[in-house]
């Protein structure tokens, strides 16, 4: 049976793909994931503040707001509190790069084209085979239009692209005015895979301490349906390769993917909660799918439900909304 798949030109034995996690802190669990089948790991993100702010300016940037609002500085880590530093993170890369012989693609996240772009190439040195591009924004001022947001992506896509050779993914989220017009300025820019979606973390107030209380939520497998859908438009239409990440959590899940476009499956959620040993089970339970329905192979099955034969997709997309809200019956 062959699980192989081709992701931003990297040849993938199969496409499973462990997804920045803290999973990736450890060498010793990244080689755990190797061993339970995993075809590539997404390293744990440096972050953009950590690369541009010495620990004193960091501490005045994440504490800015702290007299006009006190629980401001509840969203942000402490300095000493980052995994990993920048120069500990290049170690970790390079770490890993000796222990394991599955492609490590190393992770940056920030929102602007500035000097920490520079740090891909630190990256590069270390020995990442790519560099995931984990672009986390939310637009809050209102002044700001939605043509300077995508503007900021592409720029900031090209400051990493400028200073690597090696393939660069860009890690979105769903929320443009035109997703697929996004998809395809960023390909046009240079991006080697979108990696779809992004996750926006969403706050709760404590009501009786009157604070704001980060929230972490592992991802449901309900959620895996946006990014089904977009790769499924998207495929056929763009150069770059397409990955899925969010609410994966078990073999049907990644050959969905593969049956709407995607090249890969990434997954952290399922691990975090349920192990690294999952990843066996779940190729185990691919190649047993297959094996039943007679599919030698992903490439056959790759892009087979997507949207690239359909002449209309946005009436496509309005019918099938239009089907389901006349099917619904209530059950009382």
């Amino acid at each position: 049976m062959d699980l192989s798949t081709t992701y931003m030109g990297l040849k993938l034995k199969n496409p499973i793909v462990p997804s920045a996690s803290p999973l990736s802190e450890n060498v010793d669990t990244v080689k755990a994931m190797e061993d339970a089948g995993a075809a590539a790991v997404v390293v744990y993100s440096l972050f953009e503040e950590q690369i541009t702010h010495e620990t004193g300016e960091l501490d005045h940037y994440l504490s800015f707001h702290a007299e006009s609002y006190a629980e401001a500085t509840t969203y942000f880590p402490e300095p000493e509190e980052f995994t990993l530093g920048p120069y500990e993170y290049l170690d970790h890369i390079a770490n890993l790069k000796k222990a394991v012989d599955i492609p490590v693609i190393g992770s940056l996240n920030g929102v602007s084209s500035g000097g920490w772009a520079k740090y891909a190439k630190n990256i590069q040195d270390a020995g990442a085979d790519a560099i995931e591009l984990n672009v986390y924004y939310i637009p809050t001022n209102p002044n700001i239009t939605g043509s300077e947001i995508e503007n900021m992506y592409v720029d900031t896509l090209k400051a990493v692209k400028e200073n690597v050779t090696i393939p660069v993914a860009i890690k979105l989220s769903p929320f443009f005015t035109s997703m697929a017009n996004m998809a395809k300025k960023l390909d046009h820019a240079g991006a080697n895979a979108l990696v779809l979606f992004n996750r926006f973390y969403q706050p709760d107030f404590d009501l009786e301490n009157l604070e704001v209380v980060p929230n972490l939520e592992l991802s449901s497998n309900w959620e895996m349906r946006l990014p089904l859908r977009w790769i499924a438009i998207l495929y056929g239409q763009i150069k770059a390769s397409l990955a899925a990440t969010s609410g994966i959590h078990n073999h049907l899940d990644v050959l969905k993917i593969m049956m709407a476009g995607g090249d890969v499956a990434m997954m952290a959620s399922e691990l975090l909660r349920n192990g690294i040993g999952r990843i066996s089970e779940i190729l185990k339970d691919l190649e047993h799918w297959m094996e039943e329905h007679e599919y030698d192979s992903i490439d056959l099955m790759k892009g087979s439900m997507s949207q690239k034969s359909v002449n209309e997709p946005a009436a496509f997309e309005r019918a099938n909304y239009m089907k389901l809200l006349q099917s619904y019956e209530p059950k009382f």
